[in-house]
């Protein structure tokens, strides 16, 4: 999936992306269980926070951002100026965080980096889990 069409969002805030996420999974919620509509919901918060902060951090900050509903998907798509692919860093005590881009990849369903021209975009999507059956 590559990027949309969208205008450059340079002054894109965590906050912000988090806000766009959360309207953008609410009709994926919808029907589901309140515990499974919980966990959908704070999924999405969480992959398109930590793809947002990453972006901030060693990306050299946000250019496009959309969060939106594919069929029965959530799809996150995170642009940044940065065309160094993100990795995983070996968990040091010492330091503070290091888990963002292992949590990503565990909550997606798929996650994609391509590359391009001005830096890349990180695809993470996000499945709508099935209704579980009624129990009785």
């Amino acid at each position: 999936m590559s990027a949309p069409t969208m205008p450059l969002t340079e002054r894109m805030t965590c906050s912000q992306a988090r806000a766009e996420t959360s309207t953008a999974v609410l009709p994926l919620c919808e029907g589901l269980p309140r515990h499974q509509a919980r966990r959908l919901h704070e999924d999405a918060l969480l992959i398109a926070s930590e793809l947002a902060a990453n972006a901030l951090r060693h990306g050299g900050g946000i250019t496009r951002f959309s969060a939106c509903v594919h069929g029965r998907d959530l799809v996150v798509q995170v642009s940044d100026r940065s065309s160094r692919p993100p990795r995983l860093v070996p968990h040091d005590p010492a330091m503070p965080g290091g888990f963002g881009w292992l949590m990503v990849r565990n909550l997606a369903g798929s996650v994609t980096v391509e590359q391009h021209g001005d830096g890349k975009t990180i695809t993470a999507v996000l499945a709508r889990p099935r209704p579980e059956p009624a129990s009785g």
